[in-house]
């Protein structure tokens, strides 16, 4: 490279001559400028608005797919075959779409399409299973078929799983695309202050979905469907649609096409797996400290999602059963519907308890993963108003954003626990409702600490891009890095560490349930409760994990940088991307 490079320390200083000195790139990038200029409130809030709509078709599926497909007379046990949709595409096809994502070069940005194409997707998969007893009904009838005959409710089932699944890829694929979207758009010393942002725009999504599933909505808004649920998919796709399209609309990603070439790899299903163990093998400390956390963390969180209502349901048919062994089947079907609602309850209270959280708790957390750059801009200026020292004056200097995580951590373990002997309505409800706090953090934290470190690791990689790419005179075959993941394949991984423990959650509940579960309408059932504190000893374990986790976020360093020759094939793709870089420019985003 050019020795008056900017990038490149001064010749013959330092046993690492010739690298790049991460903490200059960070500090003084003019070409990066207008990326890690400090954003407003607005543009946070268009940065993140997309997750909440998301949110809301998560919380549909959740929240009333179940039910649905029982309407629909699927059997209990292959329902369990059905939802474990969720975690497999979880799984695969996050880090699938991670990498395509990192790899596109699309004009658009590179997570654009990805969102809109599986936001179109979801869409779809949501109305067609929401009416798919009507249209396989009424195609059927076209040929004779009676809508009542068992082969046309066989095809209903199978057509509605088919749906499922591709309900669950399309949701995946969205996810994976706003995630790694609000990264890359978010400067470096703002993610912290990002990602708490989705965390409450999750919790409003959330909050929607409950009331939403709680109200009658055949009742006010019948032009939307004849049912509960086809009128619950018709306002998921709604919001969905018009969040992705606000985002994409207000903020605009870079233009990849100058970041340099794409690395060349093997496709296909082998090449898949081949790059997500390479890439597991390299993630970043801080990352991969984060993922082993998620990984126990979630083998408590996946049961507590989907088994805290039914606690609280089981809690109140206790003395009712007790009180009358003999109900009738009617009777039965009344009482637990009763205690469905007092589920459903509990589960607003805890939403509401997680938006709280996310909406207060940032004043108080230390800005651990921004210190540095808040430092700069207080040792750049004095000036402050009465509000910001008010705001600083609220900050707890100890409890920085891990240490919160690590407290959440305790917090759920203790709730868990405790299930085995809190048997009130309102003591379970009290015990779901504090576990929102926990909920909070981890919709908050581990994508802070993530996103701060892949952040500032992105800045590096493009800068060390676009100076090979502009500067005709640097040495290309003696200068090139190793690849680096990018946002997209890390935050994949990431959801791998999350949803293969909701696998074995599975498992582990199926086994207790298998020797605890008592018949419905029997009474003495407390399988729900070992279920949920099986659930809180992995947690501890994820606290201890936690503290492991550093307060900041270490840039790599010089020696750290890992060089190898450049091919042929690297040297004129770099040459083309040259040709590309000089006669383009980053545009302003005017926010």
């Amino acid at each position: 490279m050019s020795e008056d490079s900017p990038l490149l320390s001064p010749s013959g200083e330092g046993e690492h001559e010739g690298l790049i000195d991460a903490q200059a790139v960070l500090a003084d990038d003019p070409q990066d400028d207008q990326w890690q200029e400090t954003k407003s409130l607005a543009y946070m809030m268009l940065l993140t608005l997309s997750i909440g709509g998301l949110q809301l078709a998560w919380a549909v599926e959740l929240s009333n797919g179940t039910p649905y497909l029982l309407s629909l007379g699927m059997s209990k046990s292959l329902m369990a075959l059905v939802w474990i949709a969720g975690p497999l595409s979880g799984a695969l096809v996050q880090p699938y779409v991670g990498i395509l994502s990192d790899n596109c070069k699309s004009p658009w940005g590179k997570r654009t399409p990805f969102m809109v194409v599986g936001s179109i997707a979801t869409v779809v998969s949501l109305m067609c299973l929401a009416w798919v007893r009507e249209v396989v009904g009424g195609l059927l009838g076209l040929f004779g078929a009676d809508r009542t005959s068992e082969g046309v409710k066989v095809t209903i089932i199978v057509v509605a799983v088919f749906f499922v699944y591709i309900l669950d890829f399309s949701i995946n694929t969205v996810q994976a695309g706003i995630r790694a979207f609000i990264l890359d758009c978010c400067p470096s010393h703002q993610q912290e202050a990002a990602n708490s942002m989705a965390s409450r725009v999750v919790g409003i999504g959330n909050i929607i979905g409950y009331v939403a599933g709680y109200s009658d909505l055949p009742k006010y808004i019948w032009w939307f469907g004849y049912t509960q649920f086809q009128i619950l998919c018709a306002i998921a796709s709604i919001a969905l649609s018009t969040t992705v399209l606000i985002s994409i609309i207000f903020i605009r990603e870079r233009d990849p096409r100058l970041e340099g070439p794409s690395p060349k790899g093997k496709k296909g299903i082998i090449g898949f797996f081949k790059t997500v163990a390479s890439s597991i093998k390299h993630l970043p400390p801080q990352t991969r400290k984060v993922c082993e956390v998620q990984f126990f963390a979630w083998i408590g969180y996946f049961p507590q999602l989907f088994y805290s209502s039914s606690y609280i349901g089981d809690i109140y048919v206790q003395p009712y059963l007790i009180k009358n062994p003999n109900m009738t089947p009617e009777e039965i079907d009344t009482l637990y519907e009763m205690a469905t609602r007092m589920g459903t309850f509990a589960l607003l209270i805890y939403a509401i308890t997680s938006l709280a959280t996310n909406v207060l708790l940032p004043f108080f957390v230390a800005p651990s993963y921004d210190a540095e750059y808040e430092a700069s801009i207080h040792s750049k200026s004095d000036n402050t108003t009465w509000l910001s020292r008010f705001m600083e004056k609220l900050v707890i200097p100890w409890l920085t954003l891990r240490r919160a995580w690590l407290c959440s951590h305790l917090i759920f373990a203790g709730c868990m626990f405790s299930t085995l002997w809190v048997r009130s309505i309102g003591g379970a409800t009290a015990l779901i409702g504090i576990v929102g706090i926990s909920w909070a953090l981890t919709l908050w934290a581990p994508f802070a600490i993530i996103s701060a470190e892949v952040s500032k690791r992105d800045k590096l990689r493009r800068q060390r891009n676009i100076q090979a790419m502009s500067d005709p005179d640097s040495d290309t075959e003696h200068a090139v890095f190793e690849k680096e993941d990018q946002a997209g394949v890390i935050l994949g991984i990431h959801n791998m560490a999350i949803a293969t423990p909701q696998i074995l959650a599975t498992i582990g509940s199926s086994i207790i349930f298998k020797f605890l579960q008592k018949p419905r309408g029997v009474p003495g059932d407390r399988s729900y409760s070992v279920v949920l504190a099986a659930g809180g000893i992995s947690t501890l374990i994820a606290a201890w994990l936690t503290s492991r986790i550093q307060d900041e976020v270490p840039l790599p360093t010089p020696a750290e940088e890992h060089f190898r020759p450049a091919t042929r094939e690297e040297r004129r793709s770099l040459n083309q991307e040259r040709n590309f870089v000089r006669s383009h420019s980053y545009t302003s985003l005017g926010y």
